[in-house]
């Protein structure tokens, strides 16, 4: 096809994807959302002036690194929907063309399949799909191919890591985040190519995590996928695993598929019965043996802060709430979330902040659901936080303390995909995304069912 402007290649599935700002119901905060803006602009900058021929921008000192010794365009494939959702056409078209000319996937690389699933093969995806720009989808469907040999195991767990030239796979124990979140993405590929092998081998991926959950219901943090043996018998929802469960609700939601339901309603129920705990007024959860369900240790953390998003969309908002005042009250007590506290006694175990969005990300579902205006005084609250503390004159840049609020000299890709995008969402206009149409993978990254 010919590829003209942004504007003009619009599918009709894009367009009821993004509706006009204009005529928008009169709810949005209006100067919260146009700050947003205009610090993703700035981040974007940043990135674009000094770091566009790599993969992230390195904010402090206004350099740049690459993930694999060669650039990917890691950043311009992430932020790009986020671009289009704000309404960046100018930036959006540069991007967007930068991407089509410059991005080749046959690279004699190994690279790590499930963060080129969430970051690339959902953000190509996601962006063909808002500007029917057919040459996204190629780039797509020759990634999933290149990621397909990541799924020859003997059990059909994926291999943490693949060459994108040769095929060659290394890598025998992974963890229930990276072998379950991967339907969303080689699902949509699928529907949009014909080609059932990417559904298929993802959809056995995250089937056999839940069939060797243990009998209790629980599964562990690492799994050989060789043997099916699990590795590590710790059971969270935190990193490792955390995915794992967004996903059996979405893609159950996004392509109706009844097994991932009935996989979601028997992990909530384990959840509820032997991970969530109580402390200081407050609803956790923590660790336990898989096996036995005996507590371990009393941590949450950033990246578990996003399940109050996740109970939202299965319909739990009570839960959800109780869970999103836990981290905030996580937030408010170092005046930035730690990547890891020990809930009973508030402590940081792990003092760094990544720029990680979960926690906006629950707030906007919240929002969304409920319409109650203190999710968007929380949003302010954490918005006015990262600006103070994280903006560098290049960027953002993560801290390495947030007790010290010293900076860490990194801004991962995500900022820009989901941190900036939560926040735009949750102050903006309702329209700005058809939420009752379109699922938002883990990277934030919105997919709809055109097929």
């Amino acid at each position: 096809m010919r590829h003209s402007a942004w504007p003009l290649v619009l599918t009709l599935a894009a367009a009821s994807l993004l509706l006009p700002s204009r005529g928008a119901a009169g709810d949005a905060d209006s100067s919260l959302a146009s700050s947003v803006r205009q610090e993703f602009l700035h981040a974007w900058h940043g990135y674009w002036t000094h770091a566009r021929e790599h993969d992230e921008l390195t904010p402090v000192g206004g350099g740049a690194r690459d993930w694999y010794g060669t650039t990917f365009c890691m950043t311009s494939v992430d932020a790009l929907d986020t671009m289009i959702l704000m309404g960046l056409t100018a930036e959006a078209d540069s991007a967007r063309e930068y991407i089509a000319r410059h991005l080749s996937f046959d690279r004699d690389v190994e690279v790590k399949n499930f963060e080129f699933t969430i970051r690339f093969l959902g953000g190509l995806l996601s962006s063909y799909q808002l500007t029917g720009d057919r040459r996204l989808l190629d780039l797509a469907a020759d990634l999933g191919r290149r990621l397909l040999p990541a799924f020859k195991s003997p059990t059909g767990l994926p291999y943490v890591m693949v060459n994108l030239r040769t095929g060659a796979v290394r890598g025998t124990v992974t963890n229930p985040a990276e072998a379950g979140t991967l339907l969303l993405e080689f699902g949509t590929l699928s529907r949009l190519t014909g080609d059932a092998r990417f559904y298929d081998a993802a959809k056995k991926s995250l089937t056999g995590i839940f069939q060797r959950r243990s009998g209790i219901g629980l599964v562990g943090d690492s799994i050989d996928v060789e043997t099916g043996a699990w590795v590590g018998t710790e059971s969270h929802i935190s990193g490792r695993i955390d995915s794992y469960y967004e996903y059996l609700v979405k893609c159950w939601r996004l392509f109706g598929d009844e097994d991932c339901l009935r996989m979601w309603r028997a992990s909530e129920a384990a959840l509820n019965r032997w991970v969530a705990d109580t402390a200081g007024g407050g609803l956790w959860y923590g660790h336990v043996d898989m096996a036995t369900g005996r507590r371990t240790r009393t941590l949450f953390g950033g990246l578990d802060a996003f399940y109050p998003a996740v109970l939202c969309l299965a319909g739990d908002e009570g839960r959800a709430s109780r869970v999103q005042a836990s981290c905030f009250r996580m937030w408010e007590r170092y005046g930035i979330e730690p990547e890891i506290i020990d809930y009973r006694t508030m402590t940081a175990i792990d003092s760094g902040y990544a720029l990680r969005p979960e926690i906006i990300e629950s707030a906007y579902y919240l929002y969304h659901t409920t319409h109650d205006p203190r999710y968007r005084e929380m949003g302010k609250v954490m918005f006015d936080d990262v600006k103070k503390y994280c903006r560098t004159p290049y960027g953002y840049t993560a801290l390495a303390s947030v007790c010290s609020k010293k900076k860490a000299d990194s801004m991962e890709s995500f900022f820009l995909a989901e941190t900036l995008k939560y926040f735009y969402l949750l102050f903006g206009p309702e329209q700005t995304l058809d939420f009752d149409h379109v699922t938002l993978n883990t990277e934030a990254h919105p997919l709809r069912r055109t097929w």
